[in-house]
């Protein structure tokens, strides 16, 4: 689907097809490829159809980056055509089981929200936040959606502001304040006469739209391509032809940590890190009527995973482990690099 296509000219049960297709070709992208197809059916009104892929993906669940992503997203499916029971007992589960990503916990806590459970989605979305947001610290953007969703259901709830509440409004960049956009009465004006408060409203729904757009449009990073010891041996045994471009692989990791610096260094935001595989990178090739020892490829297969969402954020947050994988934490490993 191009981007530009209005969503109303879009035929999803055939868009979803599509990427069923595209996660046939591309196995390692497959979770991200399958979670877009269900989210086409969901916009097609086919919610049976979205429940069986996210089954399908649950199904495979040693396979899965994010499985707690998947029941959250399949719980907020079931709850929207009358599988409430089900919703709530997944939705439970999730709680329980306390996942280290914000998504998860978004999901669940709108999906209490949509349903007028407000005190339980306060209590989600405080959970979620009390687990990854880390006091006097600027909280990372993947976990900014937990302190505005909290945000809004207290404002519906008329509790009073506390520190939390203080942060979202301060990393909130709109023009228009938290606290007029969650304004529970707004509902009221929009079936005002007086056309100045309706225009009021009318600016706050513009600001709240450029908001979302905002972040529905942030780019995908700059990455830098990352082969994990035993995929560059497979890689090189396969295709020896590529150890010019990798010497050894203490000097690949070394080469990323420097690369991403030298860039970070020249005012480049939005880093990242891509993981490749030898299977990924053959089926990319493919596809490309290349042959994979076309060092050309690289650059295009690491654009082309960034783009499907595969790429970690560079630098890892303060205490998450290495992005080389060695189970060491970043700021004693690679982090410790001198240039």
């Amino acid at each position: 689907m191009r981007p530009d296509t209005p969503a109303e000219n879009v035929d999803h049960h055939a868009e979803a097809a599509r990427l069923e297709r595209t996660a046939g070709r591309y196995p390692a992208d497959a979770e991200a490829l399958l979670l877009q197809a269900a989210a086409h059916l969901e916009l097609a009104a086919d919610r049976p159809a979205a429940t069986a892929l996210y089954d399908r993906l649950l199904a495979s669940q040693d396979d899965l980056e994010n499985p707690y992503l998947v029941r959250a997203l399949k719980a907020a499916n079931l709850w929207e055509y009358g599988h409430e029971a089900e919703a709530r007992a997944i939705i439970d589960g999730v709680r329980a089981a306390a996942p280290r990503d914000p998504a998860p916990w978004v999901i669940v806590a709108e999906a209490l929200e949509s349903h007028d459970e407000l005190e339980a989605a306060q209590e989600t979305f405080t959970e979620g936040a009390r687990l990854l947001v880390t006091d006097g610290q600027e909280p990372p953007y993947a976990t900014r959606p937990l302190l505005f969703g909290r945000h809004r259901v207290r404002r519906m709830l008329g509790a009073a502001h506390d520190a939390w509440d203080s942060a979202a409004d301060t990393l909130h960049s709109s023009s228009v304040s938290l606290d007029e956009l969650h304004d529970p009465k707004r509902v009221w004006s929009l079936g005002s006469s007086n056309p100045a408060e309706l225009e009021a409203e009318i600016s706050r729904l513009r600001a709240e739209l450029d908001a979302h757009r905002e972040a529905l449009s942030r780019p995908f990073p700059v990455a830098v391509l990352h082969w994990p010891a035993d995929e560059l041996a497979e890689l090189l045994e396969a295709y020896p032809a590529l150890a010019s471009e990798y010497p050894s692989h203490e000097t690949h990791l070394a080469t990323i940590e420097t690369s991403l610096r030298e860039l970070s260094a020249s005012g480049t935001a939005n880093l990242g890190i891509v993981t490749a595989t030898v299977p990924s990178y053959e089926a990319f090739a493919a596809s490309e009527l290349s042959s994979p020892t076309d060092t050309t490829l690289l650059p295009q297969y690491t654009t082309t995973l960034a783009a499907r969402g595969r790429a970690t954020t560079w630098p890892p947050e303060a205490g998450e482990g290495c992005w080389c994988g060695s189970g060491e934490a970043y700021a004693g490993c690679h982090g410790a690099q001198n240039l």
